[in-house]
């Protein structure tokens, strides 16, 4: 007897495209392994036998493979219709079963995986016919109603561990291949491709250009489901800013999922569903032991005198709500806790040097997407974006109409919360609590893309983003890093506490800026986020690498001054960085300190999930490193589940013992002044 094997079942309706599919997988998998290959069809006892096909199935042929023995079956003659001769299908590594009803209730204790493949009505029953000529014709209605009893019946579809919507345009081979690589009952017998997965090779073109961004991202990606824009909107100004300020404005990135290695994920309370072209893989388990499986081990090397971190790689958002994983309570968002989508192409625009590179992992669709993207270049560098004081915004915002914000909570319910908070506080359960509230409106008349635009003019800032997962849109101005990892395994973190709206008269401006500076409230605030975050830094940092560089500087936005600090260390070497970034997540900048107790304090004070608000925004790169913004003063564009569209925007303060009321509810609305200003809306009275 042979050791059992592994068994995939590929399920469907008749005429989905079951076996083509089938047949394609097993010629892909025998580079590698040995390959036995079953069709169910041989052995349903004729145009009504499905029932009776699947308990044969089960009982003479699943069966005995699943124990690693050979199967010895009779086949049905369709000409004499009746039962035909004895076949015998011998165990291998790999068997593939094939058929309707091969992922069937009694079969799938036995499976390691089912592929579940889709297709409309018309195409199946053309495909089926085209195959089977008229002998089909007569039958289909009936095998139609055999296929509906059963799938009444049975929860198959639901069971898959991937599904594909097979077009018959020849990917679905490939990408239920991908799909596969991710499940971890496979894991270990497709060890060789997931060596192949990692054996990538990084092509680049650099070109010295000075593209519209925005018209660059809309031409190559104007049309995409899934895309991203990390946007280093204040690039114009930041040179003149400081070193670290001018680092952090350099580059930007655009990208989408498309292309031969193009993948998105969407992550909700412990189930991952990704997307690779055709084919959707579902698993279970925590989000950071995911990120841990595809990221965090260099793949690619950068192209010689390319300046970036970013090499290719995932792009996207982290939620709030990922705080489960961390130490926090589970609670339930309306957003998924993650979008990622995995960019095996990409336009890094690198502000500093004026150039443009090209990124594209080799493929066989790679020359013509490099052509595509250098023609865009081309015709975006002839595109002229206006300075941003230039620009005139319309008084009511990019929107048909103002939109009308309603806030989670009034001013007498927020200023209650702060003084529950400091109750806490004087308790000894935190010594600061960030607290939030959302502000929300239909967001029936609004244009997220062009409401971006006007964002990112009126307020530019280093950690600027757009993001398109669907029906989902993030459209954000953030000036905060939350947490950066070097390919070489440096890290630092930003938190920013203390904030200042700015005046258009320079001498009160200049006023309100030293006023910060001074400010013992605000810079206690901010030494308490210090201190918090060279603990959550420690736990995966060389002992002795923590420092901090720059203690409560001012930096000034085109709204706001802001109060920053700059914590570094490097990472161990061997050190899990999908953990490390769990550690410090969320930013203790969005939590207060301690960490964890004040996250129980917040979900009891605030009333509802925030999100997307207070997650982290940015890249996983091929090369190991990550750079992740935190999600404030952020639009968030999503379904509220009745077909229409929400619009939220989330706001907070750190509360402190030394808080007073009144002033903290005015920072709220001073932060939420950039976004909404440009929306021609107001803060909810």
């Amino acid at each position: 007897m042979t050791p059992a094997p592994v068994i995939i079942a590929v399920d469907g309706r008749s005429g989905a495209g079951k076996t083509t599919l089938a047949v394609e997988l097993a010629a892909r998998l025998r580079e590698h392994h040995k390959v036995s290959l079953f069709h169910l069809e041989d052995i349903y006892p004729g145009w009504n036998g499905l029932a009776a096909g699947i308990e044969r199935y089960v009982s003479t042929v699943l069966t005995p493979l699943s124990e690693g023995e050979a199967a010895e079956w009779i086949s049905w003659d369709w000409e004499r219709h009746y039962d035909g001769s004895l076949h015998v299908t011998l165990p291998a590594e790999i068997v593939i079963v094939e058929g309707v009803g091969a992922a069937a209730d009694a079969a799938r204790p036995m499976l390691d995986a089912v592929v579940w493949v889709e297709s409309s009505g018309d195409d199946r029953r053309r495909r089926a016919l085209a195959r089977d000529g008229s002998s089909y014709e007569p039958y289909w209605d009936d095998w139609a109603a055999q296929e509906d009893e059963w799938l009444e019946a049975d929860p198959v579809i639901s069971s898959a561990d991937i599904r594909v919507q097979n077009r018959a345009d020849g990917r679905a081979p490939d990408d239920v291949l991908q799909a596969m690589r991710y499940l971890p009952a496979l894991a270990a017998v497709l060890s060789p491709e997931l060596s192949a997965r990692r054996g990538l090779q990084l092509r680049s073109e650099r070109i010295d250009a000075t593209p519209d961004a925005a018209a660059l991202f809309q031409n190559l990606y104007g049309d995409s489901a899934n895309a991203v824009w990390l946007d280093s909107s204040n690039a114009s100004t930041a040179p003149s800013a400081s070193g670290q300020a001018a680092e952090r404005s350099r580059f930007s990135i655009l990208a989408d999922d498309g292309g031969t290695f193009g993948q998105s994920v969407l992550h909700r309370a412990g189930a991952t569903q990704l997307t690779a072209g055709s084919a959707t893989v579902e698993t279970s388990g925590p989000f950071f032991r995911w990120l841990d499986s595809v990221w965090g081990r260099r793949a690619v090397r950068a192209p010689r005198g390319y300046d970036g971190q970013f090499t290719l790689g995932w792009l996207g958002y982290l939620g709030y709500e990922l705080k489960r994983e961390t130490g926090g309570n589970d609670v339930r968002a309306d957003t998924p806790d993650s979008a990622l989508l995995f960019a095996g192409r990409a336009v890094v625009l690198d502000h500093r040097e004026r150039t443009v590179w090209l990124l594209a992992l080799a493929a066989p669709d790679a020359d013509d997407w490099l052509r595509e993207a250098r023609t865009a270049v081309g015709a975006a560098a002839a595109a002229v974006e206006p300075p941003a004081a230039a620009v005139e915004l319309p008084a009511s915002g990019p929107l048909s109409a103002i939109p009308e914000f309603a806030s989670r909570d009034s001013a007498t319910d927020y200023k209650s919360k702060i003084a529950e908070a400091q109750h806490e506080i004087s308790e000894g359960n935190s010594y600061e609590v960030c607290l939030t509230t959302t502000l929300e409106s239909n967001a029936a008349d609004l244009d997220p893309w062009q409401s971006y635009l006007a964002l990112r003019r009126r307020n530019p800032a280093p950690f600027a983003s757009y993001l398109k997962f669907g029906e989902l849109v993030v459209a954000s101005t953030s000036p905060e890093r939350f947490l950066r990892i070097h390919s070489d395994g440096g890290m630092r973190a930003e938190p920013i506490k203390g904030t200042r709206r700015r005046s258009q008269d320079p001498a009160a401006d200049a006023e309100l800026r030293r006023e910060l500076e001074a400010s013992l409230k605000d810079r206690a605030e901010n030494i308490m986020i210090v201190d918090l975050l060279r603990n959550d830094l420690s736990h995966f940092a060389t002992p002795g690498s923590v420092t901090v560089s720059r203690l409560c500087a001012i930096e000034s936005y085109a709204t706001v001054h802001q109060m920053v600090s700059t914590i570094d260390a490097h990472l161990r070497p061997g050190a899990p960085r999908a953990e490390a970034v769990a550690a410090a997540f969320p930013a203790g900048s969005m939590t207060g300190a301690p960490k964890i107790s004040t996250m129980d304090i917040l979900d009891r004070l605030e009333s509802g999930p925030r999100g997307i608000y207070s997650g982290a925004i940015g890249y996983f790169s091929l090369n190991a490193a990550t750079d992740l913004a935190v999600v404030i003063r952020s639009l968030v564009i999503h379904p509220d589940g009745d077909g229409k569209q929400t619009l939220s925007l989330g706001v907070g303060g750190a509360i402190t013992a030394d808080s007073v009321a009144d002033d903290e509810y005015e920072e709220i609305r001073t932060k939420a002044f950039g976004v909404l200003s440009t929306l021609g809306a107001t803060f909810p009275e």
